[in-house]
């Protein structure tokens, strides 16, 4: 099959794809999503002019922006866009599925006129300055390489209605347990080391692993200790080898655990402080209601489960370098936030929906061989497929029409697509 005809299969995808996440929107709605992921996908940007490029249209390309951005301020389209997405990914999160929530950055140094820009601190650098934060939640099973894109907000604290970061993060834990039934475990960072979130998690009755800062007091054996000294007299029992890639090159690290009982003050939960040491001067403490029995698979499990957490920061990254965040010239907060839930369905396509139907395969293959990585197909193939599908689609000459097809024929074609 040449690219020519794999490239049309390819776009045929987005179309089916992208009528399945927009139902429920008008036809003018609907068509806009379609054309959005494609652009997205083609161009790997979330700029308007060049999604505007990719359709290729018979006009003039500031008529196809403006009706773009026109589109793009739909209220209630990222709603709708993030429960159709959830509905399709619900099925993939099972009891033990880690639910990864980060907190990134989409920095905006030298803009002025984007509408509520806060101050952040620029993750690369350390530095604070212009932009938005970003809410991510990536699904990820401890022993595969997949991972199910689910969530993807924009927000700043200087926006109407905002609250808290407290309540953006609750606000994600439950949209999604509402549609995964609480199934799976949230897998946190020292960030989310706070009163204000544990009490909310236990009484929802949701598992998590959230590592903890240091300074928390815990209860231990009656009487209240602080984790840092709970954690440097923890006996490790287990130790394994550990392989974590660190500026492009392999360390290998000795680490040593082992576990305490312990509680939250003022709580009656039976909680877990799993201690690893030999990643640091300090020990890495790891807080935790999953239960931990007395075996090395149990508690390996934790520690397994955290540093699954570090390999996910890479489809974060891929998320941003990938359709170049950075580059959003959105001057609407509106704008903003819809176009964040369309850069998640581009990466819902390209890392769950290609992948997972076997007649695509082939296409997927196709896909990253038309990447022409230097070094060959890494194991987290996102960053390549990515790649792959803007190389194939950019050979797509003729104008884009997002033909909308009629759920009966979604599901025909489904059934009998070869």
């Amino acid at each position: 099959m040449n690219d020519s005809k794999i490239a049309v299969r390819l776009r045929d995808q987005i179309v089916r794809f992208s009528g399945d996440v927009s139902q429920g929107l008008s036809k003018p709605a609907r068509r806009f999503v379609t054309e959005a992921i494609f652009g997205i996908q083609a161009r790997q940007s979330v700029m308007l002019s060049e999604i505007a490029r990719a359709l290729n249209e018979p006009i003039a390309l500031k008529k196809t922006e403006t009706r773009l951005s026109n589109e793009l301020s739909r209220v209630g389209l990222r709603e709708r866009l993030i429960g159709n997405l959830l509905s399709k990914a619900s099925g993939r999160i099972g009891q033990d599925t880690l639910l990864v929530l980060d907190i990134s950055d989409i920095t905006k140094r030298y803009a002025r006129s984007m509408e509520y820009m806060c101050r952040v601190r620029d993750g690369s650098t350390g530095e604070i300055t212009h932009g938005y934060w970003t809410l991510q939640v990536i699904g990820a099973e401890l022993d595969e390489v997949k991972v199910t894109p689910l969530y993807h907000h924009l927000y700043s604290q200087v926006a109407p209605g905002f609250v808290s970061e407290n309540e953006e993060i609750l606000g994600a834990v439950d949209i999604i347990s509402q549609y995964t039934q609480g199934r799976g475990i949230w897998v946190m960072d020292r960030g989310a080391d706070r009163g204000k979130l544990y009490g909310p998690l236990l009484d929802r009755g949701l598992r998590f692993i959230i590592r903890l800062i240091g300074g928390r007091h815990l209860l231990c054996g009656g009487r209240y200790v602080l984790a840092r000294e709970l954690a440097m007299r923890c006996p490790t029992l287990y130790a394994e080898r550990f392989v974590r890639e660190e500026a492009g090159k392999e360390r290998i690290y000795t680490i040593e655990y082992g576990y305490r009982r312990v509680r939250l003050p003022g709580r009656r939960e039976k909680l877990t402080l799993v201690v690893v040491k030999g990643f640091g001067e300090e020990p890495m403490m790891l807080l935790t209601n999953v239960e931990v029995r007395r075996t090395r698979r149990s508690c390996s499990f934790i520690v397994d489960s955290y540093i699954r957490r570090w390999q996910i920061e890479d489809t974060i990254r891929c998320t941003k370098q990938s359709y170049d965040l950075e580059n959003v010239r959105l001057l609407s907060y509106e704008r903003l936030q819809n176009m964040m839930v369309l850069v998640l369905c581009a990466m819902y396509f390209a890392a769950v929906y290609l992948g997972d139907r076997v007649r695509l395969r082939i296409l997927a293959h196709h896909a990253l061989r038309a990447a022409r990585r230097l070094f060959g197909i890494p194991d987290f193939r996102y960053y390549a497929l990515a790649d792959g599908i803007k190389a194939l689609l950019e050979a797509f000459r003729k104008p884009f029409v997002a033909r909308l097809v009629s759920r009966q024929q979604q599901l025909r074609a489904s059934l009998f697509d070869p």
